[in-house]
């Protein structure tokens, strides 16, 4: 008797303990807290990054001048983004390069993205337990992670995160009350979302296959003539800007599509490398791009055993699900329309299909559309009536185990993202050379040269990515920066590989002085060099004594160049482009005795001072 009745008391209790799960408040604190873990754990990645290649140039441009309409609607390749634009103006004045600032709007925003997701699954399938499915598909997929490490990504794209899901919560609060309040909030709400990121003009596409679909017809007539209001002037200004802004090649604009054999490619790359990869925990293994991102490398077998997986749950669901085709019809519409069409214009052409196709920043916002078809094609709506077209699958928890899996494969994937230096080698560069910079006195005679690529690329950045627009804001006083080597330069210095300031030397060929300087004067004075030079870019130093100020001229082959040289004892720099096997010096305005002759490119003097002494963090 007592077995029974501590069977029956065990028996209640879990009954309890099953009703205040499937609660409204449970599953709500079971969300918060899911947002608050994921946090966490992002945090741990984030915190190791720091800014990279975009970011410098969008810096220095917010420095360059006041926040004006012209810096605020400039497109860049595609982008029409002034609120980032915003963010990184007032970021170059809050410690040019403050990445805790940084790392802190990157988790804020992401925590707010993730509890805006909440809300409209709250709002479209109620506070139910399965609600946390789609949320926490969110909250781990690695598709937003190589986002999530990049300042530019962050700023454009968690913004339109955040949107999308308010927008549309508001439009389903909208077609259930009738209140006018509430589309205009949804409205509000993609123009916050068009003013970070391009995509945002698709959150009204969606809100109307949402609300045909799910939420009871379009007869609103007032709110789709609302979402056009919105919608007509934004296309104005984008397609106006699109064909103005000047790119960084001088040069506006000008779209143009790949062959139909690359556009394929390109776009099924991105949905079998990328989109459905990450959508299951994927893409496990990962290439990477230099020391600070990398893109998805999903092994082929995995990337045709996800195919399969997700061609059996679409399956699935539209067997079960009624219009559960439309949801996945919604997704696939978004990813041609939304990630597939803006790389096509010129990205694909610059970058290939394959770099494109693995470039998971290219699907990062997708995710939450992901989450919210995920949703759409597997739970009723709150409401719904008849929601199935046959007997729900009596398997009611045959979603932990794929979960399970997701969840294994998702941390793995970040895991393999994370075992990289991330942004520690570029943090490092960047804060030696702030340190040097202030070290030196005002007006230091610093030659400027590019940065590393691992900093940023010359051949995408031309004058961004020089010292001057990358460290020189950092500098607490004026710095005299040359960009070439012409004359005489008193000591002039120049960035060694880890960021610190030596001095100059000209590397590459010596013509050593003889045992008494070589008197040059307006006739020609010839010099063999000790091996032919090929085509290409010199600077020849001259060692001299002078009586008086010279211009000293200088041939290497055809080419010829001059520049002044001063009285007394010094060196002059003479740029030239040319090839040849001997050097021909004479001058003008008066007589020269040549000592020593260098004739390469300008390097750092490995065994001269380095300021800092160590790299700061290396």
């Amino acid at each position: 008797m007592t077995s029974v009745m501590t069977a029956g008391a065990r028996q209640g209790r879990l009954e309890r303990l099953r009703e205040r799960l499937r609660s409204g408040d449970a599953v709500l604190a079971i969300g918060l807290v899911l947002v608050a873990v994921q946090l966490v754990w992002k945090f741990d990645l984030v915190r190791r990054t720091f800014f990279r290649q975009d970011d410098f140039m969008f810096i220095a441009r917010g420095l360059e001048g006041p926040l004006s309409w012209d810096y605020l609607m400039r497109i860049d390749f595609g982008h029409l983004m002034p609120g980032a634009f915003g963010i990184h103006w007032a970021m170059g004045r809050l410690g040019v390069y403050n990445d805790v600032l940084a790392h802190g709007l990157a988790i804020g925003l992401q925590a707010a993205a993730g509890l805006a997701l909440l809300r409209l699954l709250r709002l479209l399938f109620g506070t139910r337990p399965a609600i946390l499915v789609p949320l926490g598909f969110y909250l781990l997929t690695p598709m937003t992670v190589p986002g999530l490490s990049w300042w530019a990504v962050v700023a454009e794209t968690l913004p339109f995160q955040i949107a999308l899901p308010m927008a549309l919560g508001s439009h389903v609060l909208y077609t259930r009350t009738g209140l006018f309040r509430h589309a205009v909030a949804a409205a509000g709400w993609t123009v916050l979302g068009m003013v970070f990121f391009v995509k945002a003009p698709f959150i009204p596409v969606l809100a109307f296959v949402l609300t045909i679909g799910w939420l009871g017809g379009v007869r609103l007539r007032r709110v789709w003539l609302l979402y056009l209001g919105v919608l007509v002037p934004y296309a104005v200004v984008f397609f106006r800007q699109l064909f103005s802004s000047v790119q960084l090649t001088n040069a506006a604009f000008e779209p143009s599509l790949p062959s139909a054999e690359v556009a394929v490619k390109a776009a099924w790359t991105l949905l079998t490398g990328s989109l459905v990869p990450t959508s299951l925990g994927g893409p496990w293994r990962w290439q990477p791009i230099g020391e600070d991102y990398a893109l998805g490398a999903t092994p082929p077998a995995l990337m045709w055993a996800s195919l399969a997986v997700a061609v059996v749950a679409v399956t699935v669901s539209v067997l079960w699900r009624r219009r559960a085709w439309l949801a996945w019809l919604l997704l696939l519409g978004y990813f041609l329309l939304a990630d597939v069409v803006p790389i096509m214009l010129g990205r694909v052409e610059l970058l290939g299909p394959d770099l494109s196709g693995f470039e998971l920043r290219y699907v990062s916002s997708t995710a939450v559309v992901v989450a919210l078809v995920i949703g759409l094609a597997f739970i009723p709506l709150q409401g719904e009536e008849r929601p199935w077209r046959r007997p729900a699958i009596p398997l009611k928890w045959v979603w932990a185990p794929v979960a399970v899996v997701f969840a294994a494969g998702s941390v793995w994937s970040v895991a393999a993202y994370a075992d990289r230096p991330l942004g520690r080698n570029v943090k490092s560069y960047v804060e030696t050379g702030a340190q040097a910079l202030a070290a030196v006195p005002a007006g230091t005679v610093v030659l400027d040269t590019f940065v590393p690529d691992k900093v940023a690329f010359p051949v995408f950045f031309y004058d961004y990515a020089r010292h001057s627009r990358v460290l020189g804001p950092t500098a607490p006083h004026a710095i005299s920066w040359l960009k070439q080597l012409a004359g005489p330069v008193a000591d002039p210095l120049i960035f060694d590989r880890q960021g610190r300031l030596r001095p100059l030397r000209i590397d590459g060929v010596t013509i050593p002085a003889r045992a008494a300087c070589v008197p040059v004067g307006r006739d020609e004075v010839r010099f063999p060099l000790p091996a032919p030079l090929p085509d290409a870019e010199y600077t020849v130093q001259v060692s001299y004594l002078n009586g008086a100020e010279t211009t000293m001229n200088v041939r290497l082959g055809f080419a010829q160049g001059s520049a002044p040289a001063g009285r007394d004892l010094g060196r002059t720099f003479v740029p030239v482009r040319g090839a040849g096997n001997e050097l021909a010096l004479r001058t003008t305005g008066g007589t020269s005795c040549v000592g020593e002759i260098r004739i390469g490119v300008p390097a750092p003097a490995e065994n001269g001072p380095a300021i800092p002494p160590q790299p700061v963090g290396g």
